[in-house]
């Protein structure tokens, strides 16, 4: 935040007297503030991906568990297992002649994927977030890999995610104990409401359960009750940074000192 505010009041401010200039029919027509806050939101939201990394990160952590952004898992899928990925990735986005597109079903999928046999081939996945929670008076530990996307993800880059999360529950043997398609939060309220049609090309987002959003995916990284937790955190910091955009940038009172 304290990066923002320092783009949008000094190194990238709103310039109101160059925007009635370049933009003169839209000055006449609608109000400055409207496009002033555009400006804002821009710069506020492009780059929070990271942002989103680093929070996982964080929440994790305080769970007591170990978090990493951008780990590489290692393990070998065996070379039919990998064949049969890109035939369903290639189903779901191509139909071919004469037929509809294919609909997502993970269960389905990934069941045909892993009764592929095959020499073992040596895989990569950079996960976004990967956690570790170790297993109390035990040798065990869970791994969970997490593909941490924007709420309003674009079809390629949900692509890519799937393909690296079926690699994952492909490896033999298994490096990860489960991997998610995680949003960090839903822009449309319940889950069963989500309708942003690029993810849905990839995954049922309503029923496939390696898709995780808002407050589920926040759960899973710090157990029951996370996400009401981590919402009134952020909400503790987020009154003086309201109060400096309503004075600083908007150059108006805050709604409560009118």
């Amino acid at each position: 935040m304290d990066r923002v505010m320092e783009k949008v009041l000094v190194t990238d401010p709103f310039l109101t007297d160059e925007f009635k200039a370049t933009k003169p029919l839209y000055a006449a027509l609608v109000p400055t503030e409207i496009f002033k806050g555009s400006h804002f939101e821009r710069r506020f939201v492009t780059p929070f991906g990271g942002v989103w990394e680093d929070l996982a990160k964080a929440v994790a952590q305080a769970a007591g568990n170990e978090a990493t952004r951008g780990y590489s898992v290692r393990g070998t899928v065996r070379r039919e297992r990998l064949r049969r990925i890109q035939e369903v990735l290639d189903g779901l986005e191509h139909p071919g002649k004469g037929e509809a597109r294919k609909r997502p079903d993970w269960d389905a999928e990934l069941e045909y994927i892993t009764k592929g046999q095959g020499e073992k081939v040596p895989v990569e996945v950079v996960c976004d977030v990967l956690t570790t929670t170790h297993i109390e008076g035990a040798e065990k530990k869970v791994v969970k890999a997490f593909e941490l996307k924007a709420p309003l993800p674009n079809s390629d880059q949900t692509k890519v995610s799937k393909e690296k999360i079926l690699k994952l529950y492909a490896m033999e043997p298994a490096v990860v104990s489960a991997a998610y398609y995680a949003l960090p939060y839903n822009p449309y309220g319940k889950r069963e409401d989500y309708s942003w049609s690029f993810p849905a090309r990839w995954f049922d987002m309503h029923k496939d359960k390696v898709v995780l959003i808002g407050g589920e995916f926040w759960d899973e990284l710090g157990g029951k009750g996370t996400y009401e937790t981590f919402i009134e955190a952020v909400d503790e910091i987020g009154g003086p940074y309201k109060e400096r955009i309503y004075r600083e940038f908007l150059g108006i009172d805050p709604p409560d000192a009118r």
